[in-house]
């Protein structure tokens, strides 16, 4: 569904930055992809790539194959229709209740208003928050904030999700049913899903696939149950919480 060749994102203000270096990566249908780093490796900034957020500096990334970094007005916005994005700070809007956030994208779109309530109601059902609906995100625990963010995400079916670090600011009960969530929706919605995360946990939980970044670079990439019993690069292995001597 996604593949990315010869990836590289540069960025120059006041020093040259590479961000990103000759990244290549295969999406296929039903993937959860985690991609794992430290913080700074570049993850972030690959997920914005992909979502069009930043524009590549060099390569392509191809969805169905076609190449989505040449498209621009109308193409572009259809493009984004496809592509669910899971942001790390929730991006709520405070003064709507949880059924206007998750009518949001729906209004954008032109739907009327009764389809969007409706269509919206049918997604909180689906992340269990439909008993919330008139409650605004100040009222919200973290992991419900999350639902309501995945909620709306999904709001113009997309084929893939991309979420950037959806489970940092939670607790460890309230990350393995965010977890459980994004699973089902893979599940049951026949949604591909990309993940970036630091957490090795959240990989191992939830990931068929998994590529290591460093410094912009892929040192690793594979199935998760090969990557994470015989890791090759020693970033994955201290990833793993190795201790230097099995490093060495």
């Amino acid at each position: 569904m996604i593949k990315i060749t010869n990836l590289s994102k540069t960025f120059n203000t006041y020093k040259v930055v590479e961000a990103l270096k000759n990244i290549n990566l295969t999406v296929e249908d039903g993937d959860i992809y985690g991609i794992i780093g430290r913080s700074g490796a570049g993850k972030s900034t690959m997920l914005r790539c992909i979502a069009l957020l930043e524009m590549p500096t060099s390569g392509t990334i191809e969805v169905d194959g076609q190449d989505i970094s040449a498209l621009s007005g109308k193409e572009l916005i259809d493009l984004r229709k496809r592509v669910g994005i899971i942001f790390q700070g929730y991006n709520l809007l405070m003064q709507r209740n949880v059924l206007q956030n998750v009518c949001f994208p729906l209004e954008l779109s032109g739907m009327d208003k009764a389809a969007r309530e409706q269509k919206a109601m049918e997604l909180l059902q689906i992340v269990g928050l439909e008993d919330k609906a008139k409650a605004y995100p100040i009222q919200l625990s973290g992991g419900q904030k999350q639902r309501v963010a995945i909620a709306r995400a999904l709001a113009n079916d997309p084929e893939m999700l991309l979420c950037d670090e959806p489970t940092s600011a939670l607790d460890s009960f309230t990350t393995k049913s965010i977890l459980k969530l994004l699973k089902e929706i893979n599940e049951k919605l026949n949604v591909s899903i990309v993940i970036i995360t630091h957490e090795i946990g959240v990989v191992k939980a939830l990931c068929n696939k998994v590529a290591v970044i460093n410094e912009g670079t892929f040192v690793e990439q594979g199935l998760v149950l090969d990557v994470m019993e015989h890791p090759q690069s020693d970033v994955t292995k201290l990833l793993l919480g190795m201790t230097e001597g099995e490093v060495e």
